[in-house]
């Protein structure tokens, strides 16, 4: 009688491998949302039989990820839960970018309109700027000019004083030379 057991269980397992089977299939071909836990209640076994089964279970898993073949409503190709989860991947990373460009976007046209209404108000730089360069380059040409003048007459003094000691220590000397008899006597007098 265990042989009879034995074939009765094994029947009884292809029967729900087979319900199982179709369960997936039909989800498939609906388009509809597959789940271990849907296509369980619609094969009417446990969760816990697909478990046990990891070819039913890894069936279940490649279905929940590949679309339909066609849509049989639109007749468009099925959308699968990771082609869903992909797409809106892109639109975030999408979103991300933009929002970015947006804000570059403000704060240049804050910049412009704050420029503008500067200028509008008065209270702005002179719309003149070209003027005000040339009075700034003509300036620092005069600064050069007066700086090399008076690096010029400073080496003028410096001659001139160098001219100086040289006259007074000609002077001295000469000095020194008609008086030959007052140096001696200042040296006895100390």
């Amino acid at each position: 009688m265990s042989s009879a057991m034995s074939a009765g269980r094994k029947e009884d397992g292809d029967r729900r491998r087979q319900r199982v089977v179709k369960a997936v299939n039909a989800a498939a071909q609906k388009g509809s949302r597959i789940t271990v836990s849907g296509i369980a209640r619609q094969a009417g076994v446990d969760r816990t039989f697909l478990y046990r089964h990891r070819d039913l279970l890894a069936l279940v898993h490649a279905a929940e990820l590949e679309p339909a073949e066609r849509d049989p409503a639109s007749g468009a190709p099925a959308v699968s839960r990771a082609s869903l989860q992909t797409d809106l991947a892109n639109a975030q990373a999408r979103t991300v970018r933009l929002s970015a460009r947006i804000q570059q976007l403000e704060r240049r046209l804050s910049l412009e309109l704050g420029e503008q209404a500067w200028r509008e108000s008065g209270l702005g730089a002179p719309t003149d700027i070209e003027e005000l360069q040339r009075t700034i380059t003509r300036l620092e040409q005069r600064n050069v000019e007066l700086t090399e003048a008076l690096e010029e007459s400073q080496a003028d003094l410096a001659a001139a004083r160098e001219a100086n000691r040289e006259l007074t220590r000609t002077l001295n000397q000469r000095g020194e030379q008609s008086e030959p008899g007052t140096r001696a006597r200042s040296s006895n007098t100390r």
